[in-house]
């Protein structure tokens, strides 16, 4: 499969989300992974072969968000997926999501690398000021992935989400653009 390095880091990089057979079967098979599904909140959809090109393929034509397939850089490996939608251009804001598919690649660190590399890209290249995103409150791992990249808790939606026959509390988190820090994207030719 050919992805194109725009963000590398040292373990991953991001490529433009894409159209071809394998991202398409790759990414089926997490959304129908309640793994995967039961932390972005589309537990209850299904999702086959044929809705998720439609769904690639609008995204790729989407020139409004900015979304990435997470490559691990040594085996050249689709793992995961983030992105900011929902930019505001005036108010200079965005909403990040994402998701490591590949459980082999979880709680390794994989995600903190792709958050830092999409914030710095946000906030240095599409001049954003504010970055923000919500997250089932029972996602521990995720709460505390966010918070080590410098997402600051803002507020909380009290049983928000139903999911598994439970309602569960929502968690809103944050960044500015002057509480980010750090210097993650290799390829960069300025300095």
């Amino acid at each position: 499969m050919q992805y194109f390095k725009k963000l590398v880091g040292d373990r991953i990089y991001l490529s433009p989300k894409g159209v071809s057979d394998e991202e398409i079967e790759k990414f089926t098979e997490w959304m129908n992974d309640f793994q995967v599904t039961d932390y972005t909140g589309r537990t209850a959809q299904i999702t086959t072969l044929t809705g998720e090109k439609d769904y690639l393929e609008n995204s790729a034509k989407d020139t409004k968000n900015r979304n990435f397939n997470i490559i691990e850089l040594s085996e050249n490996k689709i793992i995961g997926t983030l992105g900011l939608e929902h930019i505001n251009w005036i108010e200079r804001s965005a909403v990040l999501g994402i998701f490591i598919g590949d459980k082999d690649f979880r709680s390794n660190g994989y995600g903190t690398e792709a958050i830092r590399l999409l914030l710095e890209y946000g906030f240095k290249y599409l001049n954003l000021h504010s970055i923000r995103l919500d997250l089932l409150a029972i996602n521990e791992r995720a709460h505390k992935c966010y918070l080590k990249c410098g997402f600051k808790d803002t507020g909380r939606s009290r049983e928000a989400i139903f999911l598994n026959g439970k309602y569960y509390d929502k968690l809103h988190m944050d960044i500015l653009e002057n509480e980010f820090e750090g210097d993650y994207i290799r390829n960069k030719n300025i300095e």
